[in-house]
């Protein structure tokens, strides 16, 4: 039965105070919807990037921003690879409610690798070294970082089961100790040839949606990995000998960083929304007429402003777009209150 092997540090334990606090006040925020549409679509890009890049993917920013915004088609494993990553973080909630078992991790490679690795979905039979290539003295030589414990197929499925069905106990453990854990040993066995570490960052954006965190939503976690690979890589391998005390350190600061960071970003875009968003003259004047009736007409706008029906219809939409007026119809008849 696995059964992981760590000592909640004060460094630990601070940090999973200071997560849930500051998902809190990300919560608090109340972000209006025009906002919140945004912060999601460019959590979704980042990740993305980060995600792949992490693997060696070589597509700027930019150039994934153009590719999956345009909804072009991809033309080359490059562009396949973040186009079904983007895909598959858009529609993630329809594995939230699903169970956290063997099939739902083949399922989610065979979505992100279709068409690039003909073993997608499959678990690997054979054995595979995580490592990288060096030049020495004029000769490329294999570095093995990390050499996985099974080889086989049945006890690779094995060891994954028990990682899952831990997962799926851990009711009260607190999130980040919990997706630390499971992120850790996902990467330990390395079940499948090659995708790994999408399919893990994948798996543990869910367990974080699962318990109550809107990842993607309101933040991401692969552009804290991206920004020292190697601390990354390091980090996970060190845990390899059995304590993963450091490692939890290590992934907790992640989560707390990336939320912090999301926390500056949605209260800077609140400053410039609320700048931007600011009523016009004109508009208060219409704001001001709410204050002696609650239901207004464009035509009762124009007649008390002089301006033209059209004129007080564009004043009205404005409202509505800022978020301040509701508009209630969709014929001549309609009518405005204020939100």
């Amino acid at each position: 039965m696995f059964e992981p092997h760590y000592t909640l540090s004060g460094h630990l334990l601070a940090n999973v105070a200071a997560i849930e606090r500051f998902y809190g006040q990300l919560e608090a925020l109340h972000l209006p919807h025009k906002l919140e549409l945004n912060l999601h679509r460019n959590n979704l890009l980042q990740s993305t990037y980060a995600s792949n890049k992490i693997e060696g993917n070589p597509l700027s920013l930019r150039e994934v921003t153009n590719l999956l915004l345009d909804d072009r088609l991809p033309v080359n494993r490059n562009e396949k690879e973040v186009t079904y990553y983007f895909t598959l973080l858009q529609e993630l909630n329809k594995y939230v409610d699903r169970p956290l078992t063997l099939q739902l991790v083949t399922d989610i490679h065979k979505d992100l690798f279709t068409t690039i690795h003909e073993y997608a979905g499959t678990i690997r039979n054979e054995i595979v070294a995580v490592g990288k290539y060096t030049k020495e003295a004029d000769k490329v030589k294999f570095k093995v970082k990390h050499l996985p414990p099974f080889h086989a197929k049945k006890e690779i499925k094995e060891a994954l089961q028990e990682l899952l069905i831990w997962a799926n106990q851990q009711k009260d453990l607190p999130i980040a100790i919990k997706a630390g854990v499971f992120h850790h040993n996902f990467l330990y066995i390395h079940p499948f040839e090659d995708g790994n570490g999408r399919v893990c960052r994948i798996i543990t954006a869910l367990l974080f949606m699962r318990a109550g965190y809107q990842i993607n939503k309101y933040f991401v976690l692969d552009d804290y990995y991206d920004l020292d690979r190697t601390n990354y890589s390091d980090a996970l391998h060190r845990a390899d000998e059995g304590d993963l005390t450091g490692w939890l350190e290590y992934f907790s600061d992640g989560v707390k960083y990336s939320l912090q960071s999301a926390l500056g970003k949605a209260q800077q875009a609140i400053r410039t929304l609320a700048v931007s968003d600011r009523p016009t003259t004109r508009e208060r004047k219409v704001l001001d007429m709410f204050a002696k009736q609650s239901e207004l007409t464009s035509k009762e706008v124009a007649q008390a402003l002089k301006v033209s029906r059209q004129q007080a219809h564009n004043l009205l939409s404005g409202l509505v777009n800022k978020g301040l007026v509701e508009r209630h119809g969709t014929t001549k008849s309609s009518f405005y209150t204020v939100k």
